[in-house]
């Protein structure tokens, strides 16, 4: 499972044209699942996210976590997170996850957030084509693989 992590003053989603998702100060997290993903990797990467220290305290420091911070988080699926673009000029996505699979998987991710104690979770809409929006804070972007956080 993999996830982009931006720390933002704000950000919404529409899917089709709708708002589906809006928060304050918080995560935008980009959410990618691949093959062989289980709900340990949702759970090992909703732990890291909600407990990342890159909200800055009263020294201007890194130091603070979405949970210290009461912070919010948007959730967008994106299989294209899942590319190999190491042959040729198209990128491959046969390493994502089948769409049943992986939204079951996203779906499990979010409660983990909401069972950690996120103090507000907005969500695009599997599958669909979104629109996200934001206001980046830093900027401050962290790519997070679980795969890797289990060596």
């Amino acid at each position: 499972m993999k996830a982009v992590i931006q720390r933002v003053k704000r950000a919404s989603v529409k899917a089709d044209g709708s708002l589906t998702g809006e928060i304050g100060r918080g995560f935008a997290i980009l959410l990618g699942v691949a093959q062989g993903d289980t709900e340990k990797d949702a759970e090992l990467l909703a732990d890291k996210i909600f407990n990342l220290r890159v909200f800055t305290d009263e020294n201007d420091k890194m130091n603070l976590s979405l949970a210290s911070v009461g912070g919010e988080a948007l959730v967008v699926s994106n299989f294209t997170l899942c590319a190999d673009c190491s042959h040729g000029r198209r990128p491959s996505f046969f390493s994502a996850a089948d769409p049943k699979d992986a939204d079951v998987l996203y779906e499990y991710f979010k409660r983990c957030m909401l069972d950690k104690g996120v103090s507000r979770l907005e969500c695009g809409v599997f599958g669909a084509d979104m629109e996200l929006s934001l206001v980046n804070d830093g900027p401050v972007t962290i790519i997070l693989d679980s795969r890797e956080l289990k060596k």
